[in-house]
């Protein structure tokens, strides 16, 4: 007989998805840009208030989808799935090529809390006084910081611009009062709003801001459903260390069963972990990403 499916409560509540009236149509002037933006940040803090998203794994899928528009601004043909093997599948202390390292870059830079020396471990090369100039910026608006930051960083060098968007959303999300970043701008922000400077960057970021928050709700509220099957799933799973191995599932965006035993040395060999992974996909509480017979990631 095959074991029933998790599936969470149907009154688990989602975050509410942004008024029709901001994303009805795109801002014309920066006034109407910059009123859009702010009403959608406020809309966001309130959304995410209770808590309900996972947020360590919001922030790192958030920053997979960051190193894949940042792959395609540096001119890299690279998805999601090819960015996930270059991180996932590089052993320790090997390079993981040019993108993997956008992608390790941006999963640096949302793990740790905001500082000039956490984001400095991000972002190689990055002088600390650049960086603290960037959390230190006063423009008026979160979103005008941000934008000035852009335009700073690029000016000093035009080709850093994974490190503009990293700084952008540093500071964006630190004006906020989040002691992590999220990333917002760094998913929708394109190579030819990078190009624009002054109020033209103000206007592309404030827009970019309300998309960036449109993408990052609906994934909120899956990765809150995705959080629920994953605890319904730990009272069925015999393994030492399943409790944990699910809460390591909740604040990453794809894991081995190697990195899993690894993380758990003496609790969970890999044979154990691949069995328990094995058993969650079963169970409905989790998703092989690659669609391989081997060298396979899981995530929710």
């Amino acid at each position: 007989m095959r074991n029933p499916r998790v599936t969470p409560s149907e009154s688990l509540p989602i975050l509410a998805p942004l008024p029709g009236w901001i994303t009805a149509t795109p801002a014309e002037t920066l006034e109407a840009a910059a009123f859009k933006s702010g009403a959608t940040l406020a809309h966001l803090t309130l959304a995410t208030a209770d808590d309900l998203v996972p947020q360590a794994l919001w922030r790192d899928r958030l920053a997979l989808a960051a190193a894949e528009v940042s792959a395609r601004i540096s001119g890299r043909r690279e998805g999601a799935a090819a960015l996930r093997d270059a991180l996932n599948l590089t052993k320790a202390g090997d390079d993981s090529g040019p993108a993997g390292n956008i992608l390790r870059q941006w999963s640096r830079a949302v793990s740790r809390p905001i500082s000039v020396s956490n984001l400095g471990r991000a972002l190689v090369g990055v002088a600390p006084e650049r960086i603290a100039l960037s959390l230190d910026a006063t423009a008026p608006t979160p979103v005008d910081r941000a934008a000035q930051v852009i335009e700073a960083v690029l000016t000093d060098n035009p080709r850093d611009e994974i490190a503009a968007l990293i700084l952008a959303d540093a500071v964006l999300s630190l004006t906020l009062g989040w002691d992590h970043l999220l990333p917002l701008l760094g998913p929708v922000m394109t190579a030819r709003d990078l190009r624009l400077r002054g109020d033209d960057l103000r206007l592309a970021c404030h827009r970019s801001a309300v998309n960036g928050v449109g993408q990052a709700l609906p994934l909120g509220s899956t990765l809150a459903r995705a959080a629920a099957r994953l605890h319904a799933a730990v009272p069925k799973l015999r393994a030492k260390g399943a409790a944990r191995a699910v809460e390591m599932f909740l604040s990453q965006d794809a894991l081995t069963p190697v990195a899993l035993a690894r993380a758990m040395p003496g609790i969970l060999s890999d044979r154990a972990a691949r069995r328990l992974c094995e058993r969650l996909v079963e169970l409905g509480a989790l998703r092989e990403l690659t669609g391989r017979d081997t060298f396979r990631l899981y995530g929710v």
